[in-house]
């Protein structure tokens, strides 16, 4: 029974006609008895050990993997959770589940207690390892970068701008249009190593959400970037991401006399 969509990485997932699914070898048997979602979990680092699923490919739908298991959607859920935890698979919001290289996980609970440890340095440190990576990954997503992620940006702006007051789904937007660069240059260690620095500063977005004007100057550079990527223009890209982060450090460090509680400021 086939498990993934295609062997590209999470820079393309595409979904595909059963003809088109990868990984045609991988048998499946029906689950059947207790503590189903550990079965679940076991067919599929199986297949991960034997080559059947690879880092990069799209797990099917949770209904599908239901249909597939004989099981409920909740075992699915569960099993889908303990991956997760195993950081064995990466879920994206309205993207879909994929298989990871093992390390993303690990990387991002080394960078967690590494910045936790080192406050408030660690956020500095973090900020200055973005401000190497984010501009060059614009610059190369200029070039590399296919429609589906393309996509995804222009989803999240909007997002964003619907966001109004809630910070949370601006947060989420936020991050998904920057997984989405990441995901464009086509690099799958790149995206290992952005996502894990993207979702630790998530703490740091929701610390600095009161600053006044944030989003609204954010999003000014999120279009900016989306344009010059959507131009092609990897030199216009790599400017408006190196502008982006100096607006983001400059909002990170504005005093708290000067913050708005009803604004989010999340980058």
């Amino acid at each position: 029974m086939d498990m993934r969509y295609s062997s590209r990485t999470i820079s393309s997932p595409k979904t595909g006609s059963a003809s088109q699914l990868a990984g045609a070898n991988a048998v499946y048997k029906l689950v059947r008895t207790s503590r189903l979602y550990e079965q679940i979990v076991q067919q599929i680092e199986e297949s991960i050990v034997k080559g059947d699923l690879k880092a990069g490919d799209q797990l099917p739908a949770e209904r599908e993997l239901a249909q597939r298991f004989g099981v409920s959607r909740t075992a699915v859920r569960e099993a889908v959770k303990a991956l997760r935890e195993k950081g064995l698979v990466e879920a994206y919001s309205g993207r879909g589940t994929f298989i990871t290289d093992g390390t993303t996980q690990a990387v991002r609970q080394s960078l967690d207690l590494m910045a936790k440890i080192g406050q408030p340095e660690g956020s500095t440190h973090l900020a200055e390892v973005r401000a190497i990576l984010e501009p060059e990954i614009a610059a190369l997503a200029a070039v590399r970068i296919q429609e589906p992620e393309l996509a995804t940006m222009r989803e999240a702006v909007a997002i964003m701008d619907r966001a109004g007051q809630d910070p949370e789904a601006y947060i989420e937007a936020d991050l998904d249009f920057h997984l989405a660069l990441a995901e464009g240059a086509a690099n799958p260690l790149i995206l290992s190593l952005l996502d894990s620095i993207v979702g630790l500063l998530r703490e740091q977005r929701l610390r600095i959400f009161r600053v006044p004007g944030g989003p609204e100057r954010g999003q000014v550079h999120h279009k900016r970037i989306l344009e010059a990527v959507e131009r092609r223009d990897a030199e216009k890209a790599r400017g408006a991401m190196r502008a982006h982060l100096l607006q983001v450090s400059e909002d990170s460090q504005a005093p708290a006399a000067k913050r708005n509680p009803e604004k989010p400021n999340v980058h």
